[in-house]
């Protein structure tokens, strides 16, 4: 077989043989072969090109997915796989890169770690849901949650959940608000629960008589269309205990507003 064609065409080379097979080929392909036109291949020296072509352009592409941010190997995968490089040639371009520490799947886990440290917001239980979604084995996420203190990440976000709840919401409604959310956030019952305590929270009745008659005002429009005498009466207490308010206050504020 004869070179009929060896033409670039933008990063890659378009290689032309005599009977009708064409094949888009790297840089690195055509100097590794010493390629050129008119030169002549053996059929298995053609099955060779094509391989390390395959895994020449697969690792261009990698490189060049990699150049934005690091990623995982399981990424690195699928883009591969999006751009249709061959599956059998994945697996050494992978294990290529990793070998150049350019894939680590162990320092990228302790990076994601590390920035969650510094200004994250999540607990150990959503991190090990992400990094799982990235296909990182199970073996090094756990092992990179074991090495964090997760108590000053949920004493930082309840502190900052606090002040946007604090003058919305009723101590006790507060409270739960709090815990709720650190729970939504990944943190386990004990680190939920450390980090509210720690805010040594202090009800502030004149706030909460306030929060209390908006909140009444509002049920009231509500339920006033419907319902009145015991039957509101009932179904107002019970809007406001779900909102948080405590029964006693519930019941003395009725009663000056009924």
């Amino acid at each position: 077989m004869k070179i009929t064609k060896l033409e670039k065409k933008k990063r890659l080379y378009l290689l032309e043989l005599d009977h009708d097979t064409q094949l888009y080929i790297t840089e690195d392909t055509l100097v590794r072969f010493m390629l050129s036109k008119d030169k002549t291949i053996t059929p298995e020296e053609l099955t060779e090109i094509q391989t390390f072509a395959q895994l020449s352009y697969g690792k261009d592409l990698a490189l060049y997915h990699l150049s934005f941010k690091q990623r995982t190997r399981k990424e690195v995968q699928l883009y591969l796989e999006k751009y249709e490089i061959e599956a059998n040639i994945i697996p050494q371009i992978l294990d290529n890169l990793e070998a150049d520490k350019w894939i680590d799947d162990q320092k990228y886990v302790e990076t994601y770690l590390y920035q969650n440290q510094l200004s994250g917001d999540k607990g150990p239980q959503i991190l090990k849901q992400k990094l799982s979604q990235k296909g990182i084995p199970l073996s090094l996420i756990e092992e990179g949650l074991q090495e964090i203190d997760f108590s000053p990440i949920a004493e930082r976000v309840a502190q900052k959940l606090a002040k946007t709840y604090a003058h919305k919401l009723p101590h006790h409604a507060l409270q739960d608000k709090l815990f709720q959310s650190l729970l939504n956030k990944g943190f386990t019952y004990s680190q939920a629960q450390t980090a509210v305590q720690g805010l040594e929270l202090e009800a502030d009745t004149e706030l909460e008589d306030q929060l209390m008659q908006k909140e009444l005002e509002k049920q009231y429009r509500k339920y006033s269309r419907k319902y009145d005498g015991y039957e509101l009466q009932q179904r107002l207490t019970q809007a406001l205990m779900r909102k948080g308010y405590d029964y006693q206050q519930i019941k003395n504020s009725l009663r000056d507003y009924l």
